[in-house]
């Protein structure tokens, strides 16, 4: 950046939103990675260890349905482009230090626009999910510290979190 602040590129010169024009962008390789965490009693986590949570396999459903979330997020975020992503994972492990479960997920595509949006939309509902299934034996679970660890590709370049692990 030329020491300009980078506007709002979804806002317009009258201060309506409005979806970005993305026809002139260049396709390039745009990958994305979120993380989150479901923060719970250390009794819920060994609950969902033991495979013993009254809904089933809370990781493998939460995999899932973020999965099918980032495949989504057009539908979800009204400005968002509909996306042909070429992979998306979700890895859902124990934090022994939260306690809880830590989510990360990545979105990748070769197009003309990013895939953050996809990525953090696979994490939240990861954890949602993970809430959903284990809120009989837990409804005290915290969803927290949803955010962009790093992205690549596109006209504004390489992002990585300052404090990303």
């Amino acid at each position: 950046m030329s020491g300009q602040k980078p506007g709002l590129t979804h806002i317009d010169a009258s201060g309506e939103a409005h979806m970005v024009d993305v026809s002139d962008k260049a396709e390039t390789v745009r990958i994305a990675t979120a993380e989150g965490h479901v923060k719970m009693a250390p009794e819920t986590l060994a609950l969902i260890r033991q495979g013993n949570a009254k809904k089933g396999d809370v990781v493998g459903t939460a995999r899932l349905a973020g999965i099918m979330a980032a495949k989504r997020t057009a539908d979800l975020i009204p400005l968002c482009h509909p996306l042909m992503l070429t992979k998306v994972t979700v890895e859902i492990a124990e934090d022994s230090t939260l306690p809880g479960l830590r989510v990360t997920a990545t979105a990748k595509l070769t197009g003309k626009t990013g895939v953050e949006m996809e990525a953090l939309t696979a994490v939240s509902v990861a954890c949602l999910t993970i809430y959903d299934m284990a809120k009989a034996a837990d409804k005290a679970m915290e969803i927290g510290g949803i955010r962009l660890l790093e992205k690549s590709g596109g006209k504004s370049g390489d992002f990585r979190h300052p404090e990303a692990r």
